[in-house]
């Protein structure tokens, strides 16, 4: 997997001050995306596991809320395995007390299988219509995109949407 950029203290990516990463690689091709520079897998620089020792490094002050996953898609197909290795390492260093929060364009039903979903915590899901564009929605682009409380959802079986 490659990335294009982490920011160390990021606000606009989830609640709190976080950590974010922007994974290479992207097949959704959303019209209006904000970031198509991070369509192309094969963009930015690899993940090696200085990458990743710098990633927990960032998260360890108390003032990190937690991790967030943005890109490109991180469940872009050639992404998971690396996005899953990443979370597995923040939930082996931090337990609970950093919370992951990811970006992707695929839907729930799309990605509830995935075997390393039960790490995240909140996952925004569906790809960004421009057509359904609104800037009021707190971390969505467009109103077709939910906000999903991971764990209740997989809990209860169905979608579980945020709640503030």
């Amino acid at each position: 997997m490659n990335y294009m950029k982490i920011i160390p203290c990021d606000i606009a990516n989830g609640e709190g001050v976080r950590v974010t990463i922007f994974v290479s690689g992207c097949n959704h091709h959303c019209p209006g995306c904000q970031n198509p520079t991070t369509w192309d897998a094969a963009a930015g620089n690899p993940f090696v596991e200085d990458t990743m020792q710098e990633l927990l490094d960032l998260l360890r002050p108390d003032y990190i809320r937690g991790l967030t996953f943005s890109g490109g898609d991180p469940l872009f197909i050639q992404n998971r395995l690396i996005v899953g290795y990443i979370c597995e390492r923040v939930r082996k260093e931090f337990g609970y007390t950093k919370d992951i929060w990811t970006w992707t364009g695929y839907e729930w039903d799309q990605i509830k299988d995935w075997d390393h979903l039960h790490y995240i915590d909140m996952l925004v899901d569906g790809p960004y219509v421009e057509a359904e564009r609104d800037i009021s929605l707190p971390w969505a682009g467009s109103r077709n995109q939910r906000v999903i409380d991971v764990k209740k959802s997989l809990e209860k079986g169905e979608v579980v949407l945020w709640q503030k």
